[in-house]
């Protein structure tokens, strides 16, 4: 039975399908809604209307202006891998394990003891020897103690309840702010707990990540209020932890503290600097004036330590 109105055999009247776009090799019948080229099905994606091939998808998402969070950095869909906060932790379990080898003792790793005739102290870890913060060793050279200290930790017990509240706390605020502000502010907070203990307490040694932690509370209590969201809850777990750092003795308040403020400054300067100083829709400005105020509170808090040193260098005659 014959058709003749319907098509042929190849090759009389019919022509060939033309190659995919991609696979010449391939004769398609398909093509893409968007530049209308032949694509075989190996190189079409779904679109909201028709199929797309993939250079048309690769252009449409190159097209999309990226979804940026409160403080300026890019949101994707999946959530990601709070790289830098498990990398803090990181450190901070590492260095203790370091500090506990040396001096054989999980519960005891910053122990050791005082020359009463010298007054120098020996620590059974030379590391944290090295690290501890101590006012009067700074002022004589030893810098590297504004930071190593907030990586020490004086037992498991201090270690596990600093790692957990970081853990708690940390993830969330690397999330909202970005992985490079995220650890601009907890450096600045480290840097802050510092400068705090530096100025206004006196001889003793003083250790742990806390400081730094206290700054990650003042930036939720921040980011909360920039998503006109109440800050109550955040707020009261400070209070709650301030109260502790009065009521316990061994504690540092002023390190606490300093930290706190210096958190909070660094995000206010993220978030509201570029709001306050007109940046406006202008995404460049708004991230350069943010980085400018990190550097601000930087140089603030590195002013503090500054001054003290040079009060405590004249003390000591140096």
């Amino acid at each position: 039975m014959t058709n003749p109105g319907w098509g042929g055999t190849p090759g009389e009247g019919v022509p060939p399908q033309p190659g995919c776009v991609r696979h010449p090799d391939r004769p398609t019948a398909l093509s893409c809604n968007r530049c209308g080229r032949p694509a075989c099905p190996d190189c079409l994606r779904e679109a909201s209307v028709g199929y797309q091939c993939v250079d048309c998808v690769r252009a449409g998402q190159r097209d999309v202006r990226p979804v940026r969070g409160v403080a300026g950095n890019t949101v994707t869909q999946a959530r990601p891998t709070p790289i830098a906060t498990y990398a803090l932790m990181g450190i901070n379990i590492l260095v203790f394990l370091v500090t506990a080898l040396q001096a054989k003792s999980l519960m005891d790793n910053g122990g050791g003891f005082v020359n009463r005739l010298t007054g120098v102290a020996t620590f059974d870890s030379p590391l944290f020897g090295r690290w501890v913060l101590s006012p009067d060793a700074v002022a004589q050279g030893d810098w590297v103690r504004l930071v190593g200290s907030g990586f020490l930790h004086f037992g498991l017990v201090h270690l596990a309840v600093n790692m957990f509240a970081l853990y708690i706390l940390g993830r969330d605020t690397e999330l909202i702010l970005g992985r490079s502000r995220y650890l601009a502010v907890y450096a600045i907070s480290l840097l802050g707990g510092s400068a705090s203990v530096m100025a206004f307490e006196g001889g003793g040694f003083t250790a742990g990540a806390s400081g730094a932690i206290f700054g990650i509370m003042g930036a939720q209590a921040v980011i909360l209020l920039k998503l006109r969201r109440s800050p109550a809850p955040i707020i009261g777990v400070i209070a709650i932890n301030v109260i502790i750092s009065v009521s316990l003795p061994g504690i540092s308040f002023w390190g606490h503290l300093g930290g706190l403020v210096a958190g909070a400054a660094a995000t206010a300067a993220l978030l509201y600097a570029p709001q306050w100083l007109g940046a406006g829709q202008d995404r460049e400005k708004a991230v350069r004036i943010g980085w400018i105020g990190l550097a601000l509170v930087t140089a603030v808090t590195l002013g503090l330590v500054g001054m003290r040193v040079v009060q405590l260098r004249t003390e000591f005659g140096l």
